[in-house]
């Protein structure tokens, strides 16, 4: 196919995260959907019956295993592999973020780790609906609807009506929130690229997060 150079070098990037986004997803809708787990229709539930020190299922450990590999991996590629864009350094906070919040839920054996399913579907189709970038509509309502509906209702005030005393309540959400001002960040590069379209100011489908070529030349 007569791909540009740019377009030609970021294949790799947008298969692998296509691969990895189709996987990570199906498994998603197959623990909330097709197990026993209740935390989908009823989030409150994660905290059903709490205690430190729980066992973590298997299936949820897989869970945590896929998504440390990918955002440990995340990191190095923004970093020093894949395109350099204008969100770039606020993509490794994303990861780094990220990364803690998994790492942290299964060291502390938390109600997160039942949660995880939760952020695991409302986190992860922006990804495989538009793998090369995150201006793709369904970021509104996977990650700006659902999100919040779910996790942030959850742990900000669920969890304090089941656990009261509930540990590392301010770290976790405070975390959770962080990512909530990020997915508005990327939300406003959605808004920009309409505007654009709508003003007659793109001629072709770009990704509005790249460089121009004329601020490439200056750099």
């Amino acid at each position: 196919c007569n791909l540009r150079p740019k377009d030609a070098a970021k294949m790799p990037e947008s298969a692998w995260k296509l691969l990895f986004y189709t996987l990570s997803w199906s498994y998603g809708i197959y623990l909330l959907f097709f197990t026993d787990y209740p935390f989908f229709y009823d989030p409150p539930s994660v905290f059903y019956d709490w205690k430190k020190g729980m066992d973590v299922p298997t299936d949820i450990a897989i869970a945590y295993l896929l998504q440390c590999s990918f955002y440990g991996h995340s990191i190095y590629a923004t970093a020093y592999m894949d395109t350099w864009r204008k969100d770039s350094v606020v993509m490794l906070l994303h990861h780094v973020v990220t990364l803690t919040l998994i790492a942290s839920s299964y060291a502390f054996r938390g109600a997160g780790r039942r949660l995880r399913g939760v952020l695991h579907l409302s986190w992860d189709p922006h990804g495989l609906l538009n793998p090369r970038c995150s201006l793709c509509p369904g970021r509104f309502w996977f990650r700006l609807y659902w999100f919040p509906l779910k996790v942030l209702y959850a742990t900000c005030y669920s969890s304090l009506q089941v656990v009261p005393n509930i540990p590392f309540y301010f770290f976790f959400n405070a975390l959770l929130l962080v990512l909530t001002l990020m997915n508005i960040y990327w939300f406003l590069y959605i808004v920009l690229f309409v505007a654009k379209v709508l003003m007659g100011q793109m001629q072709e489908v770009n990704d509005v997060r790249e460089y121009d070529v004329e601020d490439s030349k200056k750099t």
